[in-house]
């Protein structure tokens, strides 16, 4: 059976942490069952087992991260044992042991290792000359072998150097934290050195760690961030520098929208009626709203704009660590309340670290809601390569004149729209939000 690696699990995913393994070595597995929470550039995840088979070994270490495509595991089929790198090794050191035997000088590792012919060591009637009991010294004081050295191994092709074995990552943070990998014992598989190894090393030798910021005066506490929040972060300003974000902002009457959930409410709260949300309808009408305005559908592509033929709605779900934006595939196929289900279901999921890859991927435009955070009005930053996203505020009671001109009480709701220019103008914009208010003003066009 192949080894496991490290999943891809996002399209913008290049490392992951191994959070925790769910099963031990030596456990039995079946294709499905949950093996490891996997933390990649979105969220954890739970990782499912692609086969049956024995988890026969375990190569990282919780805590530990990997690049994509790394292994992680090997899960093997009864009485299969996993490859050892040390096989690979005498593998390719074969080739380069002939050739040296091939070439007529000695080298220092070579005149080490050579041994006298037993016929002269046994000769006991002509002494040898000084010079070759000299050099015979040497040899037979390297007739046992010194203990191996975890870790390191000699390449015979530079005949002797030392090569350390260790991750990419543990040899990168060796070199940020001045770590001599070769002073260091592994704990990984076979020797390993791990990236656990390295730090472990550096705090007992007090190695200074440059890359690390020292903790200013004031400061309480400095929280090392998340695959996540990096990713996050990187995102940003990926999409805040180079996307050239306009923003477009409107406030409805809330009033119409209210009074419709408090109907679908009174029909009992264990009706599937009841369970739709004011969010339900803001999302039914962002997608009713974009099958009317199809050109705001879209996004840049270099030369070109993409206008989709599908509405694959994108909803923001606050995590503990972050957000996440998994996506309503088709959503314009869908009633409110299937919108409503998909949604809850999703957030779900999301929050319990059950979504699969591809949810979070393919979205044409994003929701995010703050209304139930008490915010009243904000601007959200694009997730490109979206064309917009919209920012909905909280439903506020205030002073209104209504149509006979009387100052009257109301409920108001603040729409934001920040839009990518090179794809949307003011225009079509302006288009897409007033469809949007007539579809919220009026919710029971979101029921037909």
């Amino acid at each position: 059976m192949p080894e496991i690696q490290m999943p891809k699990l996002s399209d913008t995913m290049t490392e992951g942490t191994l959070v925790a393994w769910k099963k031990k070595k030596g456990d039995k597995v079946s294709a499905g069952d949950v093996i490891a929470e996997i933390e990649t550039d979105k969220a954890t995840m739970e990782w499912e087992s692609p086969e049956d088979g024995t988890l026969t070994e375990i190569y990282v270490e919780e805590g530990g991260k990997v690049n994509v495509g790394d292994k992680i595991a090997f899960i093997g089929g009864e009485g299969e044992a996993a490859p050892t790198e040390a096989k690979e090794e005498e593998k390719k050191a074969e080739p380069a042991a002939r050739e040296e035997k091939k070439t007529p000088s000695k080298s220092k590792a070579q005149a080490e290792t050579e041994k006298p012919e037993p016929a002269e060591e046994k000769d006991t009637d002509t002494a040898p000359p000084q010079e070759t009991k000299k050099e015979a010294k040497p040899a037979e004081k390297k007739k046992s072998p010194p203990p191996a050295k975890p870790a390191v191994e000699a390449k015979p092709e530079t005949g002797g150097e030392a090569r350390v074995k260790a991750s990419p990552l543990a040899r990168r943070i060796a070199g940020e934290l001045g770590v001599d990998l070769s002073a260091v014992k592994g704990t990984g598989p076979e020797g390993r050195v791990t990236e656990t190894d390295v730090r472990a090393a550096a705090k007992s030798k007090g190695t200074p760690q440059a890359a690390v910021p020292q903790i200013q005066a004031g400061e309480g506490s400095r929280i090392n961030l998340s695959g996540m929040r990096k990713v996050i972060a990187e995102r940003l300003v990926a999409s805040k520098g180079p996307v050239p974000h306009f923003y477009l902002n409107i406030e409805i009457d809330a009033g119409p929208l209210m009074s419709a959930r408090a109907e679908l409410k009174s029909a009992g709260e264990s009706s599937d009626s009841a369970k739709i949300t004011v969010n339900d309808f803001v999302l039914k009408a962002s997608v009713e709203a974009a099958v009317r305005v199809p050109k705001a559908n879209a996004s840049f592509d270099v030369d070109a704009i993409v206008q989709y033929s599908d509405v694959n709605l994108a909803v923001a779900v606050a995590l503990e660590d972050g957000l996440v934006t998994p996506v309503i595939r088709a959503a314009q196929g869908k009633s409110l309340r299937e919108i409503s289900e998909a949604v809850k279901d999703l957030a779900h999921r999301a929050r319990n670290k059950r979504m699969k890859p591809e949810e979070f991927q393919g979205g044409t435009f994003t929701v995010s809601n703050l209304g139930s955070y008490g915010i009243d009005n904000f601007s959200a930053i694009i997730n490109p390569p979206q064309g917009f996203i919209l920012s909905i505020g909280a439903i506020v009671k205030k002073a209104v004149i209504d149509d006979c001109d009387q100052i009257v009480s109301g409920q108001r709701m603040s729409i934001g729209m920040s839009c990518d220019h090179r794809v949307i103008d003011g225009a079509l914009g302006a288009e897409y939000l007033k469809e949007l208010r007539g579809l919220l003003e009026n919710p029971a066009l979101l029921l037909i």
